[in-house]
């Protein structure tokens, strides 16, 4: 017997390097660019078979950032934020069939280029108050529609989190519990979607050794690199992601 799995060379040129950049950006160092991945893959394939395929590579992701960030991350926050990924996970479940990814993939373009252009224009003072929890449970939400359609919850969710000014460790460290929990909960409607099929898991199955050399790659990066460098990057990997998406989903 076996396995139906993608054998076109194309689709591996252009996952291998989107599932490496997920790697990196799962360890919190250029966390922008993670949702870059399933716009790369759909170059070869669709948004859903791309999203499908990514499921059990984000799982050991997921499973390597906490265990390296295990004693870092910040519960109050995480209390907070969960409530309203899983609402988000929920939304996304039910308007899947009805959504187009590409209209998805604009909205969330578009929104990451003007959180990146108020941020850049009219930069926080030191001494400016927190984003209003309001607008925290709007966006964890909208992070979580996001991220179950496309695998792009992280610019919404970075739009509120990156001004409560965090240490890249404990920004790392929090998303990383985040995604885990969200990413977990897609599970049984994505099955429920008929996503999880023989051919899409045994593909995944083939690029799961990269996962762990992109992680481990970001991890000894945010390890090093300092507060300031941290969010340059970080900001430079959400305006590639936002123009991306955007070109996406207009085109």
């Amino acid at each position: 017997m076996t396995f139906p799995l993608i054998t076109d060379p194309y689709f591996y040129a252009v996952t291998i390097p989107a599932v490496l950049l997920l790697g990196i950006s799962k360890s919190g160092f250029g966390a922008g660019f993670g949702s870059l991945a399933v716009p790369m893959m759909a170059l070869a394939v669709t948004v859903p078979e791309a999203a499908a395929i990514l499921m059990p590579v984000l799982f050991v992701m997921d499973v390597l950032g906490m265990a390296a960030f295990r004693k870092d991350f910040d519960m109050q926050l995480l209390k907070f934020l969960l409530p309203f990924g899983m609402l988000g996970i929920v939304i996304g479940a039910l308007l899947f069939k009805i959504l187009n990814a590409h209209t998805v993939a604009a909205m969330v373009g578009g929104f990451t280029l003007l959180f990146l252009a108020q941020r850049l224009l009219f930069p926080p003072k030191a001494d400016s108050a927190p984003p209003p929890r309001w607008l925290g449970a709007l966006l964890t939400t909208t992070s979580g529609f996001t991220s179950f359609i496309a695998h792009a919850g992280g610019p919404p969710i970075n739009a509120y989190v990156i001004p409560l000014k965090l240490s890249p460790v404990k920004f790392t460290a929090t998303m990383a519990f985040f995604f885990f929990v969200v990413n977990l909960s897609k599970w049984i409607p994505y099955g429920m979607l008929g996503l999880l099929d023989m051919r899409n898991m045994a593909t995944s199955l083939v690029l799961l050794p990269i996962a762990p050399i992109g992680v481990w790659i970001g991890v000894r990066l945010a390890r090093r690199i300092s507060q300031v460098l941290f969010y340059r990057f970080l900001y430079a990997g959400m305006l590639l992601t936002g123009v991306k998406l955007l070109w996406d989903g207009l085109h």
